[in-house]
């Protein structure tokens, strides 16, 4: 069968692509194993550089995620799964209202209706995020808690899960949401997202630059790695059907952590120069963004399918360093 990815030559994408290929398979709608004949990235630009890019199962689409004919072309008869990650994020969502709703639900909505019209409804894995929450929440969210998201991010992000439940209620799909923890640590540059900072203030000090921290000490960030992130999102696609009740969303299990916690981590794994690389500059806008989110949820559901959160702080910069600072 062919599989899908949005924003797949980003680089949750490129990961994801890369765990799928070595798996080999994937179940399909009806729970059964399908063989992957060929995996489609999509993305506004074309990936290199890696091996495994040169698979012969791999198939490359660049353009405009709103692209109807370019969605089509995509998305085959004989497509199986979609993997919709492509997104505007946070903070960029929230600066430019237009672009927010034009790739994060108007491109959703498209996708999804393409996938209505496919021969047998293909299992899509939506991702979406922990901003669905905010304002006055719970030390500790239950999987029941009701999203109420203070930024255009995060009701753009509840409007597509709403989606995803519904039009699997009616069976056009079999659909599964991931609300997704701040992401760290991820390589490369930094983006537009207000979690941004949860990366730089890691990955800069150890590859010798500077860093500024745009919040205090005292935030507290519900985190999970990229690799533990990938490993949760293949354990969502490959629930089956009927391990969803009331909707098709899952909240991730994470590791909940201060700031300063987290450059002390950085302080036993590195060392004092390294840890010393940071300053502090409290910038209100993402201060407020980030502030609003949830510190910590229960994940009970994500965690009965098998679902895991990192061991420690520690243990994602050692796993960082080890993949990116050799």
């Amino acid at each position: 069968m062919r599989v899908v990815i949005t924003g797949g030559t980003g680089f949750l994408g490129k990961m994801l692509a890369a765990k799928v290929l070595a798996k080999g398979s994937l179940t399909d709608s009806t729970g059964a194993a399908r063989t992957i004949s060929e995996l489609v990235l999509l993305d506004i630009h074309p990936a290199s550089g890696e091996a495994w890019l040169n698979d012969s199962r791999v198939k490359q689409f660049a353009g405009d995620i709103n692209d109807v004919e370019l969605l089509s072309e995509a998305l085959t008869p004989n497509t199986g799964s979609v993997f919709h990650l492509a997104a505007v994020v946070s903070s960029h969502a929230e600066a430019d209202f237009d672009i927010g709703m034009k790739v994060n639900i108007d491109a959703t909505r498209t996708l999804l209706e393409l996938c209505r019209k496919l021969p047998a409804p293909p299992k899509f894995l939506f991702t979406s995020s922990c901003a669905v929450f905010g304002g006055d929440l719970p030390d500790v969210l239950p999987d029941s808690q009701l999203p109420t998201p203070q930024g255009s991010y995060g009701i753009q992000k509840a409007i597509g899960e709403m989606l995803v439940s519904d039009m699997s209620r009616r069976g056009m799909i079999d659909g599964r949401s991931v609300r997704l923890p701040t992401i760290s640590v991820r390589p490369g540059k930094p983006n537009k997202a207000a979690s941004s900072f949860a990366s730089g203030i890691i990955r800069e000090p150890l590859s010798g630059v500077a860093a500024v921290c745009p919040t205090s000490p005292s935030t507290q960030v519900w985190l999970q790695s990229p690799g533990r992130v990938i490993d949760n999102i293949l354990i969502a696609h490959e629930a089956p059907a009927n391990a969803f009740k009331f909707n098709r969303t899952i909240t991730l299990p994470g590791i909940t952590v201060t700031v300063g916690e987290m450059v002390e981590s950085l302080r036993r794994v590195a060392g004092d120069a390294v840890a010393s690389r940071i300053s502090w500059q409290l910038d209100p806008g993402i201060d407020r963004l980030v502030t609003s989110w949830p510190k910590a949820c229960s994940g009970e559901f994500g965690r009965s399918l098998g679902m895991k959160a990192d061991a420690s702080f520690d243990d994602i910069v050692r796993e960082y360093q080890s993949a990116y600072c050799q």
